[in-house]
């Protein structure tokens, strides 16, 4: 039942429209509840070719929506470049709502939708432009590199912006242009000070924190060492430092999944949010994953049902202040621009055991 809307019953011919998903998800998701979800994938499928539509589906998705419905899947990054090049008329954004604004920044002629209005983030509300603005008047001259998790408006305030697959290339980038020797990296702190751990440009950072990573701590790592002695143990930038510490690997999310599809571990443990196991583990059968789970109350926010009625019934339309959007898309253009990485950025872990204070504002 999709918020009210009439009853998807599991016909022969959802099943055999659904079935290859169905052997991919099968690990994933009971049978009963592939029941339910396969008529609204079958649906949610076919409105997006009668409209014109396509959905940027976020790593931290569930399964059902990630592999299921997701036309472009992956990190903000990813899809941020996807937004940017696609020919739809209409995108579905099935993440939180900076995302959702990036895209409407990136694609200010395609109709921009997102299923929750309510899918928000702890990181881009913990910064406003005002503090930006007030940020750059004590520190007149230094680059301002915003996290694209952050509001439009944020965006429109600083010269570029990044994410944890490119925030040291960004930093190192933009520190060489403007001829300085430190950077303000915002709003995420552990992420700035993990950054401060792989380069020699300074860091000035702000408090905010990913309230899923920062709950993670180097006692979780001890004992998951202990249960599980084999398992490789990947941790995400956005988490405290002394995480990063102890793990065996950091890097994005795209890194973490290039680690496991590469090297098939035979166990691994991804410190991140739990459903990005549940979407790697799709792929890669013959890993075993580990799953200490911190789920994102926001991401959870979007269902198969709240796509299916956003793309039914056109709503919650995303709308960015023109002349907001003109100055955040210069911010987020300029970091699409630089020259990818050959591979996903990881993190050095013998450079993150060195200390290097941060200027924390």
């Amino acid at each position: 039942m999709a918020d009210g809307s009439v009853y998807l019953p599991f016909t022969d011919a959802v099943e055999t429209a659904t079935a290859p998903l169905w052997q991919k998800l099968r690990t994933r998701v009971t049978p009963l509840e592939w029941r339910l979800q396969a008529p609204l994938i079958a649906e949610i499928n076919r409105l997006k070719r009668e409209k014109n539509a396509v959905i940027l589906a976020h790593n931290y998705m569930t399964p059902e929506i990630f592999h299921g419905v997701g036309d472009f899947i992956g990190d903000s990054l990813g899809l941020a470049r996807e937004a940017a090049r696609c020919e739809a008329a209409v995108i579905v954004q099935a993440g939180v709502h900076f995302m959702a604004e990036t895209s409407k920044v990136l694609c200010p002629d395609k109709r921009v939708l997102i299923p929750d209005l309510r899918a928000g983030c702890s990181l881009a509300a913990s910064i406003t432009a005002a503090d930006v603005r007030l940020i750059k008047q004590r520190y007149p001259g230094l680059p301002v590199v915003t996290y694209v998790n952050t509001t439009a408006e944020v965006k429109a305030e600083t010269d570029i912006c990044c994410t944890s697959a490119n925030a040291v290339q960004v930093v190192e980038d933009i520190a060489r242009e403007f001829g300085v020797d430190r950077v303000i990296l915002l709003p995420d702190e552990f992420l700035a000070r993990n950054v401060a751990r792989q380069t020699d440009v300074g860091i000035i950072a702000w408090q905010g924190r990913c309230e899923v990573h920062e709950r993670f701590t180097a006692a979780d790592i001890a004992e998951l060492r202990e249960a599980w002695p084999n398992a490789k143990i990947l941790a995400h930038p956005e988490c405290p430092t002394e995480v990063l510490e102890a793990a065996d690997f950091a890097g994005s999310t795209a890194a973490m999944s290039d680690y496991v599809a590469q090297r098939k571990p035979r166990q691994v443990v991804l410190i991140t949010e739990c459903s990005m196991a549940d979407n790697v583990a799709c792929d890669s059968p013959n890993t075993e994953f580990v799953r200490p789970c911190n789920l994102c109350p926001h991401m959870k926010r979007i269902t198969l049902e709240n796509i299916h009625d956003a793309l039914l019934l056109d709503r919650h339309e995303v709308l960015v202040e023109p002349s907001i959007a003109e100055r955040a898309r210069a911010a987020v253009q300029r970091m699409i621009d630089l020259p990818p990485p050959a591979v996903p950025a990881r993190y050095d872990l013998v450079k993150a055991r060195h200390h290097v204070d941060v200027e924390l504002i």
